[in-house]
C-alpha cells in the first residue's frame, strides 16, 4: 500500500505541476470530481484508471514509477546548520515556509512586501541550501520530500517556540476559523502512545489537505497553523500540593 500511496502522491504532484485540477481529470475519466477525490483518498484506482490518468498527464505508468522513486530521494530534513542559517534571516524563513507550502514566485511578490530582486536573492539562497531548484523564469521546484519536517528541537522549531507561540495564543479562538481545546486527564502510557499515533494521523491529514488544495488559486487559500502537543505534565502551580 505504501508504494500505491507514493504513486498517487506523484500523480497528484504531476497534476499540480501541469496546472490540471481534479475536475479536469474527472472529465477525462468520465467521473464526478467527488469520485476522483475518493479514488485518491481511498487509494482505489484500478490499473485501467491509473493508465487513463497517466495518459491524461502524458506519462505511462513506468514513467510515473520512475518519478515516484526519484521523489523518495528528496530531502526529508535539513541539517541543524542549514536550519540555523534560515532561522537567522526572518525574510528567508518566510520565503522558505511559503515555497514549501506551494507559493510561486508571483505569489511571493503578491503577498509579501519583498522587491523582485530581494525575492530572487532569498530564493537563490534556498537553492544553495538545496531546499529548492530555482529554474529559468524564476520558477521554483521543491527538493523536499512529502514527509519533510523541521528538526525536533532544531533552530526553526525553537524560533517558533520563543518568538511566535505567545502571539499565536493571543486570541479568544472564537472565530469560525479557530478552535482551541485544552484537555487534562490521568492516562496510562499505552493511552498516551495511542494519542501520539492519532496526532501522527492528524499531521498526515493536514499535509494531504494542503496537497489537495494546491491546485486552487492562491486567492482561495489562507494560511492556517495547527498546533498539536502532548506531554505528561502538570501545571507548576499545583506542584506544591503534590506528595
Amino acid at each position: 500500500m505504501k508504494q500505491t500511496q507514493q504513486l498517487l502522491d506523484t500523480l497528484k504532484q504531476q497534476l499540480r505541476a501541469q496546472g490540471k485540477t481534479y475536475r479536469c481529470l474527472a472529465a477525462h475519466l468520465a467521473l464526478s470530481e467527488a469520485s476522483v477525490k475518493r479514488l485518491f483518498s481511498e487509494r482505489t484506482f484500478t490499473l485501467e484508471r491509473l493508465e487513463q490518468a497517466c495518459d491524461f498527464i502524458g506519462l505511462d505508468i513506468g514513467e510515473l514509477a520512475v518519478l515516484s522513486r526519484a521523489a523518495q530521494a528528496r530531502l526529508q530534513a535539513l541539517t541543524r546548520a542549514q536550519e540555523a542559517e534560515i532561522a537567522e534571516d526572518t525574510a528567508l524563513l518566510l520565503v522558505a515556509i511559503s515555497v514549501i507550502n506551494g507559493f510561486s514566485f508571483n505569489d511571493l511578490l503578491d503577498y509579501y512586501a519583498l522587491s523582485e530582486q530581494e525575492c530572487i536573492r532569498k530564493l537563490a539562497h534556498l537553492d544553495r541550501l538545496k531546499l529548492i531548484d530555482l529554474l529559468p523564469g524564476n520558477r521554483i521546484r521543491l527538493r523536499v520530500a512529502p514527509n519533510f519536517s523541521w528538526l525536533a528541537d532544531g533552530p526553526i522549531q525553537r524560533f517558533f517556540q520563543l518568538k511566535v507561540q505567545q502571539e499565536f495564543f493571543n486570541s479568544r479562538f472564537n472565530a469560525d476559523t479557530e478552535n482551541l481545546m485544552v484537555l487534562n486527564g490521568v492516562l496510562s502510557r499505552a493511552s498516551n502512545q495511542k494519542l501520539q499515533t492519532l496526532m501522527g494521523k492528524m499531521y498526515q491529514e493536514f499535509n494531504q489537505l494542503m496537497k489537495d488544495d494546491a491546485a486552487l488559486p492562491m486567492a482561495d487559500r489562507k494560511g492556517n497553523t495547527l498546533v498539536l502537543a502532548l506531554r505528561q505534565w502538570q501545571y507548576p502551580l499545583f506542584k506544591q500540593y503534590m506528595k
